[in-house]
């Protein structure tokens, strides 16, 4: 597999990119890579797997994202994730939450390229698969000059196959998560900057990425780009990653093939003891803009949850939706 399945991804989020969440996307979009929630190397190796980074076939190309800095320990997690079939496994320098400071990783480690350098050494000695890492510019006071050029530095050094950059500063002190995601202003520039210095190195953005045309005109300045919270809420977005990313216009997204694979997918899930609300939560975005919508989204919000809702409530949903007009992208 090439880097090309990099070119657009859609970003790790906590609570939000599960297996359910990648299945609906991955009926949007046949290319776009996919990450997990991060996952702490401690918990694949003594943890639930199945339950924990289990995931659908369908889904590849697939990464899993990795939470931890004992490089002995996340060597043994990237071999399990190998074993397990993902396509990339990837090391989080990024997250500032105190739970992940606590633990030392996550955007904290920012602070620590040596040690991330020994994590991606220790996991490409572990695994052939392709191991990368995703920072943030720095945190709190760190000069972004400096910081992210010595984190590209190190890790590239020992044989990252690719940094993937959110283009803020990260503030372990005085903002929350949430904060942390909108108050540092985005600095593409520096980013852009990064891989002007490392042309032969794959360098991907995130951070704020609003819609596809946006998204393209980051690639023209950096290898892949990838969306976060605007996939996630508007996903209908996705329908045209694949031809405008990767030249594949071969077959269109059919909507009424979503709503059969959404409804096969929620009928294994139920009978496996899951819950409607799994899987539905994360599908009232998908008809941002269109007629309808919030008929959808009532449907959806209201039924999902029932304790004894099933594949029909989807069916339904989809029914409410006039599909005679192109999705608001």
């Amino acid at each position: 597999m090439t880097d090309k399945y990099k070119q657009f991804a859609i970003a790790p989020m906590m609570d939000w990119t599960d297996r359910h969440c990648r299945f609906l996307h991955r009926q949007l979009t046949r290319h776009a890579l996919l990450y997990t929630e991060m996952v702490t190397a401690d918990a694949v190796i003594h943890g639930d797997r199945e339950r924990l980074i289990g995931y659908d076939p369908a889904e590849h190309p697939v990464a899993l994202q990795l939470g931890g800095s004992e490089p002995s320990k996340m060597a043994e997690a990237a071999r399990i994730a190998a074993d397990m079939g993902y396509d990339e496994i990837n090391i989080n320098v990024g997250c500032p939450s105190d739970r992940v400071q606590s633990g030392r990783f996550g955007a904290c480690l920012m602070q620590e390229p040596d040690l991330v350098a020994e994590c991606v050494s220790a996991m490409k000695q572990a695994v052939s698969t392709p191991v990368t890492v995703k920072c943030r510019l720095g945190v709190d006071d760190q000069d972004i000059e400096t910081a992210l050029d010595t984190m590209a530095d190190a890790t590239f050094a020992v044989g990252s196959d690719a940094l993937w950059v959110h283009a803020r500063k990260a503030w372990l002190e005085g903002l929350s998560p949430k904060e942390n995601r909108d108050i540092p202003p985005l600095d593409y520039d520096r980013v852009f900057r990064l891989k002007q210095r490392l042309p032969n190195q794959f360098i991907g953005i995130n951070g704020g990425i609003e819609n596809l045309n946006q998204a393209l005109e980051l690639l023209a300045h950096t290898d892949g780009v990838m969306l976060g919270r605007a996939a996630y809420h508007n996903a209908g977005l996705l329908v045209d990653v694949d031809r405008r990313f990767f030249g594949d216009g071969s077959s269109p997204v059919e909507w009424m093939t979503v709503r059969d694979a959404m409804m096969e997918h929620a009928a294994r899930h139920v009978a496996g003891g899951g819950r409607m609300v799994h899987i539905t939560r994360h599908m009232v975005g998908l008809f941002h803009g269109m007629p309808g919508a919030k008929r959808y989204r009532q449907i959806l919000s209201v039924k999902g949850p029932g304790v004894d809702a099933g594949p029909e409530v989807i069916a339904e949903a989809f029914d409410a939706i006039r599909f005679g007009e192109q999705l608001v992208a």
